[in-house]
């Protein structure tokens, strides 16, 4: 997978997940890797980048406000954003915007 996701045109919706971890519980690995695998399965799933040090940010990318429910209302992803709250994260923040206009290189 490339590091930078390869997006469409715009405009799609990006979901802006920032944490900061308590500790690291051997399950949370393995729960990304299964939570990006159940995610990239989903209807509207366009892409997801992720960087940690002292603040994680991981950005998935959709392409309906639809898709983005969808993807919240998954079990597996409920019970991850469980384990997340009660074990995982410190602090966490989900900011959902519109993607309008991108470039690159």
């Amino acid at each position: 997978m490339s590091k930078i996701a390869n997006t469409p045109n715009p405009p799609y919706y990006a979901v802006i997940f920032s944490s900061i971890k308590t500790s690291s519980d051997k399950t949370y690995d393995a729960t990304a890797e299964k939570m990006l695998y159940l995610a990239s399965q989903q209807v509207g799933f366009l892409g997801v980048e992720s960087a940690r040090s002292d603040v994680g940010i991981t950005v998935s990318y959709w392409s309906s406000i639809e898709a983005i429910k969808a993807w919240k209302a998954n079990l597996n992803h409920q019970h991850a954003q469980r384990l997340g709250r009660d074990i995982w994260y410190d602090q966490y923040k989900v900011r959902i915007a519109k993607v309008e206009r991108e470039y690159g290189f």
